[in-house]
């Protein structure tokens, strides 16, 4: 039994299938060849290049005409055998398979369901399709309108039926656009055609895998803007001196179905220099056979009497790996001098004949500008071996996807300077350490919900003076630069308190204070704003007001044990386990800070024993949700804490920290911070 490969996969009818669908192919024959299946080894960088052609435009074509999802199949014939084959019910093994959308050898003779059972038309030059061929096929349900050959001009149906469906009902003739994929089937495959089977329309090419020279008939067809090595679908499409309305309106609707798919890959990309990557990715082999990527800083200078942050080679991409190093070198020695003007279009620059091999002798290349909000941010060049010069169409499209590199290039350094900032002033609202108290172990566990800003949530562990250690839990309402302020002004005035010796009610009743009269501050600050604009324009950026949770205690080693003075001010409360596992709260709810400005704080004083173990945490794990239900609700983080017994500060921490985590089945949606403080 000979195995035969195969993969097919459901893709959805949307403007992202194309590229879905090129990935799902490439993939397919990469396994292939992996698993050295029967024919495989014939397969060659322009097979793939023109499966990657077809699938991308007879996907396209069945979205655009059909509206419905597509099915997707690409089946690998190592040897002669007439297309498609009878089409018998496959085995549940092998539907199982299809179903997953993966790659399979298939056992000889068991051909893949949905496929038409009717013989291959012959070429058109009356041969016969050669032995071994990649076989492609897309299929939709129920078309609003049928695929014909722009030569058929009696509007016969490419499968020689008379005109009626495989149910009997008449198949429309009054179709005004052609469908996508024919011409270029007829340019790049074997043999094609289509079947119409219940409540589905399939069109398949088969693309031979034994020989890579077009036929007379096809290489006459591209004209003289088409390459016979690597040939495009834009030049296929739109060849010069057969361009009509009609194949415009088509060539627009192929562009902005690439624009779309580009648009859709770029937005959200963080890293310029990703950016940079998926350029290449985008244009080559389906526009270019090599593109290259320059990114300039937005302030070059000298340093030391050298040029630094000057243009930068962030991307070479070509079609044949074996010449991207070659090719990188000679760009790096010889870089392009990109226009003058930033929103000039597209210029010629050298050929780097020298990097291309005898292939590769001629060609054209362009340079395009990447400017956003008028800067220049760097350069693309692409190029084509064997063109005196890019077509318009290709130009013109090159030139709409320069303009989304550009931006996603800008959207991305200013996510980096807002993160370099966001982490600048992360570090300093925190503690570089945590303090080592004498007698006492601690654990930290903070995780920011917001890894590119500052967090709600603060903590701190000092030393006091006298002997005394003090720390600190706290969360700020809000987030971002708002509850930067609040952080920025709390811990630095909780050291300064605690210094000056105050006691740890004392310490919050300033602490309140203070926030107190800052708000006032801010209020009448915005109110005199207000005033001076007229009262227009100022009313978002009225009064702030500035409250904060905040757990705060005091510790003093002795003796055999360590005395602990602790005040929740709106905090959830500390929770004291004992080494058998008993669990009590220790401490009293009171008001937040900066809401009462007639707050009276208390504190308790409590000793911990050797194995004793006080759990502080934020409401980021009390309230950390499933459904309805909080982490919290009937006692839940006691009875946590209380399975803990035995364990270590460390292990207390990671367990509390897991638990939470595993409580919801999506991640946490608020910042966490917890302290565990044992006695030793």
């Amino acid at each position: 039994m000979r195995p035969r490969a195969f993969a097919r996969t459901s893709l959805p009818g949307n403007h992202l299938a194309p590229g879905a669908a090129r990935r799902f192919v490439r993939c397919a024959l990469a396994d292939w060849t992996e698993l050295a299946l029967p024919g495989a080894e014939f397969i060659t960088d322009l097979l793939v290049a023109d499966a990657m052609v077809i699938v991308s435009e007879l996907v396209t074509n069945a979205v655009v005409h059909a509206g419905t999802d597509v099915d997707l199949l690409c089946r690998l014939d190592p040897r002669p055998e007439e297309y498609p084959p009878p089409a018998p019910k496959l085995p549940d093994a092998a539907r199982d398979i299809a179903r997953d959308g993966s790659t399979a050898a298939m056992p000889d003779g068991v051909p893949v369901a949905g496929v038409s059972a009717t013989a291959v038309p012959p070429g058109a030059d009356g041969r016969q399709p050669e032995p071994g061929a990649l076989v492609l096929e897309v299929s939709d349900n129920r078309p609003a309108r049928g695929v014909r050959d722009e030569g058929d001009e009696d509007d016969r149906y490419a499968d020689g039926d008379a005109g009626t469906d495989d149910d009997g009902d008449e198949r429309p003739r009054d179709s005004v656009e052609y469908g996508r994929g024919v011409r270029l089937v007829s340019t790049l495959s074997d043999a094609w055609g289509i079947t119409y089977r219940a409540g589905t329309k399939t069109v398949w090419a088969r693309l031979p895998v034994e020989g890579v020279a077009l036929t007379e008939r096809a290489e006459a067809y591209a004209g003289e803007h088409a390459l016979l090595r690597g040939q495009r679908a834009a030049e296929i499409l739109a060849p010069a001196y057969r361009r009509s309305v009609q194949d415009q309106e088509w060539l627009n609707r192929g562009a902005l179905s690439f624009l779309a798919e580009a648009s859709d890959l770029l937005a959200g990309q963080l890293d310029e220099d990703l950016v940079a990557v998926l350029t290449g990715q985008l244009l080559v082999p389906r526009l270019a056979d090599w593109c290259a990527v320059w990114l300039e800083d937005e302030a070059p200078g000298r340093m030391d009497g050298v040029v630094v942050g000057g243009p930068r080679l962030a991307r070479v991409w070509h079609g044949s790996e074996n010449r991207i190093e070659e090719l990188r070198r000679v760009l790096e020695k010889d870089p392009p001098e990109p226009p003058e003007a930033p929103h000039s279009g597209p210029v010629a620059v050298r050929w780097p004949a020298e990097a291309l091999g005898a292939r590769g002798a001629t060609g054209s290349a362009l340079a395009y500008r990447l400017v956003a909000g008028g800067r220049p941010l760097g350069t693309l060049v692409i190029g084509r071996a064997g063109l005196p010069r890019f077509p318009d169409e290709i130009t013109g499209l090159v030139e709409d996807l320069s303009r989304r590199v550009a931006l996603a290039i800008g959207a991305a350094r200013q996510y980096a300077r807002q993160a370099t900032i966001s982490r600048v002033l992360q570090r300093g609202l925190l503690p570089g350490a945590v303090a080592e108290i004498p007698g006492v172990r601690s654990a930290l566990v903070y995780e920011p919900c917001d890894k590119g800003g500052p967090s709600g949530d603060f903590y701190d562990l000092f030393p006091a003076g006298d002997g005394r250690w003090c720390f600190a839990l706290g969360d700020v309402q809000g987030k971002g630069p708002e509850a930067a302020v609040v952080i920025g002004l709390a811990r630095p005035w909780l050291r300064l308190l605690a210094r000056e010796g105050y006691e740890v009610p004392d310490v919050l009743d300033r602490l309140n204070q203070l926030l107190l009269d800052d708000a006032t501050e801010v209020s009448d600050a915005a109110a005199r704003a207000l005033v001076a604009a007229g009262g227009r324009g100022l009313a978002a950026e009225g009064p702030q007001n500035r409250f904060l949770s905040l757990l705060y205690g005091e510790l003093v080693p002795f003796e055999g044990g360590v005395r602990c003075t602790v005040a929740s001010a709106g905090h959830p409360l500390p929770l004291l386990l004992d080494p058998t596992g008993g669990v009590r709260e220790t401490a009293r709810p009171q008001t937040i800070l900066g809401v009462f400005e007639d707050a009276a704080y208390r504190c308790e004083t409590f000793d911990l024993c050797p194995g004793d173990s006080l759990l502080c945490v934020t409401d980021g794990v009390t309230e950390r949700r499933s459904g309805h239900r909080q982490f919290d609700d009937d006692e839940g983080l006691a009875a946590a804490l209380a399975d803990c017994a035995g364990l270590s500060a460390e292990l207390i921490a990671e367990r509390i920290r897991r638990l939470v985590h595993e409580f919801g089945p999506k991640p946490p949606e608020d910042d966490l911070a917890l302290l565990v403080l044992q006695a030793e």
